[in-house]
């Protein structure tokens, strides 16, 4: 297992082709020139990573997909729909792109992934392709530190406007750890995602978090004790999910 820490330290090798498949694939320096010249470049999911981990599956793993224990987060822009209708298109798509850098910078300080981006929400993987021992852990570190990273410019942002809502603007994150599967499920397409009940009820939790808030399962709070102790418990009614389902909230801000 890769030892891991809570920093962006550039890797001279693909972690996740080592953590998968124990294979040094280089991908910085002058040994990763021959792989770049067959078409083995860093991935954009995770700049740790390599496109030979986007399709491993089919063409590696002789498998479409693979199941596994991970930690899931997506995240949202709340408040994007009443900027849409404020703003031009050029200055909307350059907010959009501040989000996902900032998001993206989080995720992989904590060696996740961005797995999917959608507009103005994201999902994020912790502990496949690169293995993380305390993977629910880092994705509440994530979590926060794409609070704080994009807090102040949203906030600029809506004082520039002006006429917003007081904390209209901001990020709604969820967190759920659990089992995955996680491979290739298109045809049509080369990259790797995960399904299953964790990745669904993560994209619940981030659909009730409003502005500023993180919403972690207690699957994931019982995995990262020390970030969430003391915080907020709040019971939510989520759609498809017959029972109430508990979450501690975490805020930007009290």
């Amino acid at each position: 297992m890769t030892t891991v820490s809570p920093s962006m330290e550039p890797a001279n090798i693909c972690l996740g082709c080592w953590d998968q498949m124990r294979v040094p694939i280089p991908i910085r320096g002058l040994l990763a020139l021959p792989f770049r010249a067959f078409g083995v470049t860093r991935s954009k999911m995770n700049p740790n990573i390599c496109t030979i981990c986007e399709r491993s599956f089919r063409y590696v793993k002789k498998k479409r997909h693979v199941s596994a224990n991970a930690t899931i987060l997506f995240a949202d822009i709340r408040g994007f729909t009443v900027l849409s209708e404020r703003i031009d298109p050029v200055e909307l798509s350059a907010i959009v792109s501040l989000f996902h850098d900032r998001c993206a910078q989080a995720i992989w300080a904590h060696h996740g992934i961005v797995n999917k981006q959608m507009g103005d929400g994201l999902m994020a993987i912790f502990n496949f392709p690169i293995t993380i021992k305390d993977h629910a852990s880092a994705a509440v570190r994530a979590a926060l530190d794409i609070q704080h990273q994009c807090a102040v410019a949203l906030d600029r942002l809506g004082s520039d406007i002006g006429s917003l809502p007081e904390h209209t603007l901001g990020v709604g994150i969820g967190i759920h750890s659990g089992d995955v599967e996680i491979g290739e499920f298109s045809s049509f397409r080369s990259d790797f995602t995960a399904i299953g009940g964790a990745v669904n009820l993560a994209a619940r939790l981030e659909s009730q978090a409003a502005a500023g808030e993180i919403l972690v399962s207690a699957t994931t709070a019982a995995q990262a004790p020390g970030l969430v102790n003391g915080m907020e418990t709040r019971l939510l009614s989520l759609k498809g999910i017959e029972l109430p389902v508990e979450t501690r909230v975490l805020r930007d801000r009290p």
